[in-house]
């Protein structure tokens, strides 16, 4: 599966793009109030993936199993200092209501924890590289 996320984003006006296996989605995210930028930060958006990812894993696996999910809650809490720093502390909690026995349910969300991607992911610190720079001067 190949993804991409694009932002762009000028004075009162910010685009979100994702595309997966070419196919893009826009997320609205309105800009911040002062017109640059967006007006949810990348934490709170890695926080977000982190709960996304998690939830609809659930549904994947539970599928697997043919246990049926009625409804999934995620919550992510962390911590991030000062510029630069990475976040500290990333832990979740998980609220599952499935037609299932609860030791069922309990053992999906153990297992879906193992193979949540986005959680390995952060897990095993992969790099990020800044690929490429472009600077333009305004007016050119």
């Amino acid at each position: 599966m190949n993804i991409s996320a694009r932002v762009r984003n000028r004075e009162h006006e910010h685009q979100a793009t994702v595309t997966t296996n070419g196919v893009a989605q826009t997320i609205v995210i309105p800009s911040k109030a002062s017109g640059f930028g967006s007006s949810a930060n990348g934490g709170k958006l890695l926080f977000l993936a982190l709960a996304t990812c998690y939830c609809n894993d659930i549904y994947r696996e539970a599928g697997k199993q043919g246990i049926r999910v009625e409804q999934v809650e995620v919550e992510v809490v962390g911590q991030f200092g000062a510029a630069g720093e990475p976040a500290a502390h990333i832990t979740y909690s998980a609220r599952v209501v499935a037609d299932a026995p609860e030791t069922d349910i309990r053992e999906l969300m153990l297992r879906t924890d193992a193979l949540a991607e986005i959680q390995n992911t952060l897990r095993v610190a992969t790099p990020v590289a800044l690929d490429r720079v472009e600077a333009v001067t305004a007016g050119r």
